[in-house]
């Protein structure tokens, strides 16, 4: 299981929608694209002009993600972030999505706005901590895990990626040790099991 997946599934309280209407397309026919690269950029300015509400869209979009239509997901994210702006459940999920789609810097961006709008919120902070884990930028990410275990020290999935960060770092004993925590918490966490066994095995 990947560390988006892991976030998905500790940040399910975000996608527990459901979905009862057919999404029409959401793409103005009248718009010209003056470039390539604005026709890939999510559109934060535009009047809105589904007749959907900001709710309704989300469901639709959750769904899209879940089908793994990741364009299609960002495109009615933006349009719920048209007709409902300033919420950081939308801003994440749009960052979530850019981040499946390798656009890592544009995902960081959501992120940041989003947690300025829910400073609480740890499944950002990890979010973030994982973007920067793959930039190579390890104090940063260490800093939003510390961020995030500041405001929730109990969640197993928060130590099992701080372990990740660590074996990354080559810090092999601190990595144990936070893989022997999330499982203290979890002891049915079985993808830090598995990364505790083969260190202890090396």
């Amino acid at each position: 299981m990947t560390i988006f997946q892991l976030l998905m599934l500790g940040a399910s309280a975000f996608f527990a929608y459901k979905i009862y209407e057919h999404i029409q397309t959401l793409k103005d026919p009248n718009d010209k694209e003056e470039n390539n690269n604005d026709a890939n950029q999510p559109q934060r300015t535009a009047k809105a002009f589904s007749t959907f509400n900001a709710s309704s869209l989300m469901d639709k979009a959750d769904e899209a993600l879940e089908n793994k239509e990741l364009d299609k997901a960002l495109a009615i994210y933006s349009e719920a972030n048209i007709k409902k702006p300033d919420s950081a459940d939308t801003l994440f999920k749009m960052g979530y999505t850019l981040g499946l789609q390798e656009r890592d810097e544009e995902a960081l961006e959501y992120y940041k706005e989003a947690l300025a709008l829910d400073k609480n919120n740890t499944f950002i902070y990890q979010a973030m901590a994982s973007i920067y884990r793959k930039k190579g930028e390890y104090t940063s990410a260490r800093m939003s895990l510390n961020a995030s275990l500041d405001i929730d020290d109990a969640n197993p999935i928060t130590y099992y990626n701080y372990g990740n960060l660590l074996q990354d770092m080559k810090r092999k004993e601190e990595a144990m040790e936070m893989y022997a925590k999330a499982i203290e918490m979890n002891p049915d966490f079985s993808q830090a099991k598995e990364e505790l066994k083969k260190l202890e095995d090396e």
